[in-house]
């Protein structure tokens, strides 16, 4: 017992490298909401109509998630990842000297393609160095790179665009792409070609497992609540709080805390619970965007509850991926990948029609109200699952190996569903 503990305190470096290259994509997907007015104006266009940015990454992401996890199962995983990489940094810089809308939008659709790839395939790579028995707590590490995106990435962004305009924070993004593509190409090992490649239909049978499908569904509803109101934070803090430009980079960094502090707690309660935490986590981000519309017209409450959302909404991200990969374990790569397309899929839906609250009697606290419906509407699939778990768990033989589709993988994984 005690030479596992020891065998498992210590992860393969190549997992803290993805996880600094999850790092880099993140922080170019988040860090739009804090540049969003200047590039705006920038392109001459409104904020709402801005907003498509986020929706096209998103999309971008769904779309490249799950294909490029199916269409790369028998390429160099490290040679995917530097492609990956590589394709990052010129969407940066066609985005960086273009003065069209409909370019740069484009670009981050390229980029977002390539973000998808990264995080689908670097998925692979370090769930299969750490290991089954470390599988979970490698996603949770790699997965800590968002948080850190969010604590230091987007808020040094803004500091940046706002210091040198958004094109000079694209300029950067590419740059150290191009240096952790060179990283990853010298640190990562080369893969051992004597395992065969899973085929297709080995891939798409993670298609038939239906508890998966309610976590994929919860997993879209909440984190597009919250993604709904951090997606405009700054048209809210700026005019409806009173708050100035440049307050807040300042509050992101708090909004980031919240989401590093979110992750870790959400991350350990879920290793024995992880349905009830999820559940928990959903109620208190919807209570959290409902709070702030009658709230933020003062600043202490405001600053307060936007920390408040990091920690219950990004949180879910150390569940919802071992959850989905735990029901559909028949195919994990793919698991994983649909799980990114449920994130952004849920950001894609909610950043547009968030967006169009902004033009209604609604106003900024439009996004609010959307994302407090989404995040309560992600509670029926966690509860129809809870349903499903009371019903095995009355059922004695239920229980038993043979009957239940995850429970020999689980006693593997040695982690113990909620």
């Amino acid at each position: 017992m005690s030479s596992h503990r020891e065998k498992s305190t210590k992860l393969p470096f190549v997992v803290v490298l993805l996880a600094l290259g999850t790092f880099l994509m993140v922080t170019s997907e988040f860090i739009i909401a804090g540049i969003l007015p200047e590039m705006a104006s920038d392109l001459g266009v409104s904020v709402s109509q801005a907003g498509l940015l986020i929706t096209a990454f998103a999309v971008g992401q769904i779309v490249g998630a799950p294909a490029i996890s199916v269409a790369t199962r028998r390429l160099p995983k490290r040679s995917t990842l530097i492609l990956a990489l590589a394709v990052f940094a010129v969407g940066h810089v066609i985005a960086a000297v273009s003065s069209s809308f409909t370019l740069v939008l484009a670009a981050r659709v390229v980029t977002a393609l390539a973000t998808g790839t990264f995080v689908a395939v670097a998925s692979v790579v370090a769930t299969s160095a750490a290991g089954r028995a470390s599988a979970s707590r490698a996603m949770g590490v790699m997965m800590s790179g968002m948080s850190l995106a969010i604590v230091a990435g987007v808020p040094l962004g803004s500091f940046v665009g706002q210091s040198i305009g958004w094109r000079g924070t694209f300029w950067v993004l590419a740059a150290l792409a191009v240096v952790a593509s060179l990283i990853i190409g010298r640190f990562i090992p080369a893969e051992d070609h004597r395992e065969e490649a899973p085929s297709a239909s080995s891939q798409f049978a993670v298609l038939r497992h239906g508890r998966m499908w309610l976590v994929l569904a919860a997993t879209a509803l909440v984190t597009g609540g919250f993604m709904a109101a951090y997606s405009y934070i700054s048209p809210l803090l700026t005019e409806r709080t009173g708050l100035s430009e440049g307050v807040v980079p300042l509050v992101l960094v708090g909004f980031g805390i919240g989401a590093l502090l979110g992750t870790n707690i959400t991350g350990r309660l879920g290793d024995r619970k992880p349905l009830a935490t999820f559940i928990t986590t959903s109620v208190a981000s919807a209570l959290v965007l409902l709070l702030l519309i009658p709230l933020s017209t003062s600043a202490v409450p405001t600053i307060v509850l936007v920390f408040l959302l990091g920690l219950t909404g990004l949180g879910i991200t150390s569940i919802a991926t071992p959850l989905a990969v735990r029901f559909g374990h028949s195919g994990p790569a793919l698991a994983a990948a649909l799980t990114v397309s449920a994130f952004n899929a849920g950001i894609a839906l909610v950043s547009w029609l968030a967006g169009t609250t902004l033009d209604t009697s609604l106003g900024v606290t439009g996004p609010e109200v959307v994302g407090a419906v989404m995040a309560g509407l992600g509670l029926i699939p966690l509860i129809v699952l809870a349903a499903i778990r009371a019903t095995r768990t009355d059922t004695p033989q239920m229980s038993l190996p043979g009957a239940d589709e995850e429970t020999s993988h689980e006693a593997q994984a040695h982690h113990v569903a909620a």
